[in-house]
């Protein structure tokens, strides 16, 4: 399987009225870049993070969106969305996302990542596209996009291929486990057939699994 990158994308540190990070700061905002850019555990090279509480981290290194997905909120909204305008630092085309396997493992550039989770969204992302209520329609819809971790360090860089060189055997995809999250409890006890689930993540699914029995 294989697609490629659109666009790589960065953000700056900028101060709002609607960022939940540290007095304001969000790095949402990201642009295309034109350089090839570093991946590491540490993150994307040149992207700022604003709360690291929620962003970030080894687990969290890399966010990817499929411009496909994009194409169709841009329908929704009746807006124009440009590369970078989900806070992606990857822009996808010809992968679908949200159907890939939580420890599935993508080549790209110089570079191996591996799926591990799908992002939330949060009121930073609400404020920044000006949709009040679009924490419940990004829910509502389940096309989240994928969080990486940095399994070899390398650098990518727009019109990349990406390669799917591992899908585990399992059943557990992106859109699956933003499912059991947001509104399908019942699906929880079947994401523990994946192994690849950041550890804080596993014990909040085991958590949820013990509650419900």
């Amino acid at each position: 399987m294989t697609g490629r990158v659109l666009s790589v994308n960065t953000g700056s540190r900028k101060i709002t009225g609607y960022a939940d990070g540290p007095g304001g700061q969000t790095g949402i905002d990201k642009q295309p870049t034109i350089d090839r850019v570093t991946v590491s555990d540490a993150g994307v090279d040149g992207d700022y993070i604003g709360n690291r509480r929620v962003h970030g981290s080894p687990d969290q290194a890399v966010y990817a969106y499929a411009v496909e997905d994009a194409r169709w909120w841009a329908d929704e909204l009746g807006r124009e969305l440009w590369a970078g305008a989900f806070g992606e630092n990857l822009t996808t085309e010809g992968v679908d996302v949200t159907d890939a396997l939580v420890g599935e493992r993508w080549a790209i550039g110089s570079a191996i990542v591996q799926v591990t989770k799908p992002r939330e969204p949060c009121k930073t992302f609400a404020g920044f596209w000006g949709v009040p209520d679009l924490i419940k329609r990004f829910t509502n819809h389940a096309a989240p996009g994928a969080y990486f971790r940095v399994v070899t360090p390398g650098q990518i860089g727009a019109d990349d291929t990406i390669e799917v060189i591992h899908r585990p055997d399992h059943d557990v995809t992106i859109g699956r486990m933003f499912r059991a999250f947001n509104g399908q409890p019942e699906l929880l006890p079947s994401l523990l057939a994946a192994t690849d689930i950041p550890e804080p993540l596993l014990a909040k699914i085991r958590r949820r699994v013990r509650a419900r029995s």
